[in-house]
């Protein structure tokens, strides 16, 4: 029975092969990645972010974005992203068969300094050429408002700011956003309220939200927004990528991980459509091919099925639990 609030179904957009790898050092070869993306389709995905089109020097992980994108299996019902941070970036992406491109746009001004050496207003002013590139080779765009609750080395984000960069990507004739949890310092509040007033200012635009898990809350935050009405959540395998150059616990630095966000929404009897057996399939598959384990619950403890089937062990421990 789903809660009183929530809907009974959730669409997951998995971005593991895009943030997920950018945060790892050593580079995936392209068939690597293809059989990553088979297993996340079989799971059941349907919408998948599988490139990023930043410069190769910047990072040498997506220097085979194009043959990626060329080599990725075509089905029916499946639309596969790319991220762009400029202008430059969507030109490459347009010249490809990429269904959607993904445009980041910092509300934070220092945040865009540090992570496209840039200000937001000049990525706000090359969106709507983004937009132009994209509706003439028929690509659709979302942009992903980053930084949109909570910056670092800053702290919350004043609703003004948001709201502005938001109306400014919808006038530009943006498809779809994303409300970022950049920091994964965001609180359940900031997204409900984000996400609710988003819809009501716009409710032409689908509006999405994209999680980070520093604080533990990636799946309050899940709730909370679907909850408010998002349209989408997004996360990675593993829990992998995120916001990995600022100081703290690797483990607690990614993305949401998307394995313990199915489980969660399978547990409220939120249809998600995901086979989670065969997903964890890919994220063993990513914790192989990077050398980095996954950060998920569901991972390190287990399911709840395999949990009622275990036995004990012959010589059980004689403690005392609640």
């Amino acid at each position: 029975m789903v809660l009183d609030g929530l809907p009974g179904t959730a669409r997951l957009v998995e971005v593991g092969l895009r943030d997920g790898l950018q945060a790892v050092g050593g580079i995936l070869d392209t068939e690597a990645k293809l059989e990553i993306l088979e297993q996340v389709l079989a799971a059941g995905f349907t919408t998948v972010e599988i490139t990023s089109f930043a410069h190769p020097k910047v990072l040498p992980q997506f220097g085979d974005a194009e043959q990626v994108i060329a080599q990725a299996p075509r089905r029916d019902g499946i639309t596969y992203k790319a991220l762009v941070p400029n202008l430059r970036g969507a030109q490459r992406a347009c010249a490809t068969g990429i269904d959607e491109i993904v445009a980041v746009i910092p509300v934070d001004p220092n945040t865009a300094v540090k992570n496209q050496n840039t200000t937001p207003e000049r990525l706000l002013t090359d969106f709507s050429a983004i937009v132009e590139e994209a509706q003439a080779t028929d690509k659709k765009v979302t942009a992903a408002v980053a930084t949109a609750f909570f910056a670092p080395c800053r702290g919350p984000i004043p609703v003004g700011e948001l709201d502005t960069v938001v109306a400014r990507v919808v006038e530009a004739g943006t498809d779809s956003l994303y409300l970022a949890g950049t920091s994964g310092m965001e609180s359940p509040r900031e997204f409900a309220d984000g996400v609710r007033r988003v819809k009501a200012q716009h409710p032409d635009v689908p509006v999405g939200v994209h999680l980070h898990n520093r604080n533990g809350l990636s799946g309050i935050n899940a709730l909370a927004s679907l909850a408010a009405g998002a349209d989408w959540l997004e996360g990675s395998f593993g829990g992998l990528g995120g916001d990995m150059w600022f100081p703290g616990d690797p483990s607690v630095l990614g993305n949401a991980p998307m394995e313990d966000l199915i489980v969660l929404l399978d547990q409220l009897g939120i249809a998600t459509g995901i086979d989670l057996t065969l997903y964890l399939k890919a994220v063993d598959t990513v914790a192989e091919a990077t050398g980095i384990p996954s950060y998920s619950f569901v991972t390190r403890g287990g399911t709840r099925d395999e949990l009622a089937h275990a036995r004990w062990p012959e010589e059980a421990p004689g403690r005392t639990h609640g």
